[in-house]
């Protein structure tokens, strides 16, 4: 490790969407979403694309959690290139999917780009836990058409769905 390259704090937030309800209601109810804060910045995937906004600043308020997920030798510049990129492919509004490609697929995606680790597997493994109950199977088809994106961020790649 060269000591002159400078390297940059990784963290994923992680937010209990249910506010807590989630303890005493069914698993389906577990929604966990997750955020990358990097460089100063807390970025996160939903119905809108990528997006972000300064660290606790969408109207979920403060995480619930903050992982360590360790240190980066990437640029912020080359982070953003990177961001700008998945926004246009991988990460448009438009394929935000709630159960295969959502918010805790984009942050376990990006904390490998950035850290070569995953996020925690309670997080990656959530869906599969829901849909593998027949009561998941059933809320399936309504569950499919949320799309969840926090107010309060601002979008990287400017909204565009090519």
């Amino acid at each position: 490790m060269d000591k002159n390259i400078p390297r940059y704090n990784v963290q994923l937030y992680i937010y209990d969407l249910s506010r807590g309800m989630a303890r005493s209601l069914s698993p389906i109810m577990l929604g966990k979403h997750t955020a990358i804060v990097a460089y100063g910045d807390e970025f996160f995937f939903g119905g809108e694309g990528i997006s972000s906004c300064s660290p606790g600043g969408t109207m979920l308020g403060p995480p619930d959690t903050v992982v360590e997920l360790g240190e980066t030798e990437v640029t912020e510049e080359i982070f953003m290139d990177y961001l700008s990129s998945l926004g246009e492919t991988t990460y448009r509004g438009d394929r935000y999917r709630l159960f295969e490609h959502n918010c805790n697929t984009f942050t376990n995606e990006v904390a490998q780009f950035l850290t070569g680790r995953s996020i925690p597997s309670y997080i990656t493994d959530l869906p599969s836990e829901v849909l593998s109950t027949p009561f998941g199977q059933i809320l399936r088809p309504i569950l499919d058409s949320i799309h969840i994106s926090p107010p309060g961020g601002n979008i990287i790649n400017g909204g565009r769905n090519i």
